[in-house]
């Protein structure tokens, strides 16, 4: 195999958050393929997120939304294991789009929710991206939705 794209090792990093070193050992063994290759960090993220289940979330933020019209608002509490990944843009804009979905799809069954932005995936699945991502556990706290 020759020398693989840096531009795709880049691709790849980005989606999955998984170490470039790795990222590039996983290309090599696939000779290429970034399908193959994105399907083997996948599911070697999700291994990891499921160890990091147990883990104690402590800290967090909440984050609130408010609809134009202000006739409809959410909080939505996020938590995760260090105050460092509380104040990471990733985690920021998880708790973001959450408290969005909240106002706009309502609380119920939150993390079966197809996601407003993209409803290939599911609100689980951001969350399981983030934790991956960031490599700390992060959960879903207490959800409020009010409307006028």
């Amino acid at each position: 195999m020759g020398k693989i794209d840096i531009n795709l090792i880049k691709k790849l990093r980005e989606e999955t958050g998984v170490a470039i070193v790795r990222i590039r050992d996983i290309l090599e063994e696939v000779g290429g393929d970034e399908k193959k290759a994105l399907e083997i960090l996948k599911k070697e993220a999700l291994e990891k997120v499921e160890k990091r289940g147990g883990r104690e979330t402590c800290q967090g933020k909440i984050f609130a939304y408010v609809h134009h019209t202000g006739k409809v608002a959410s909080l939505v509490e996020l938590l995760c294991e260090t105050d460092f990944v509380a104040r990471n843009e990733l985690f920021e804009s998880l708790g973001r789009n959450l408290a969005m979905q909240v106002a706009s799809m309502g609380e119920e069954n939150l993390e079966t929710q197809a996601f407003i932005k993209d409803p290939s995936k599911t609100v689980s699945d951001l969350i399981k991206e983030v934790i991956a991502k960031t490599g700390e556990n992060i959960k879903l706290g207490k959800v409020v939705r009010l409307e006028i």
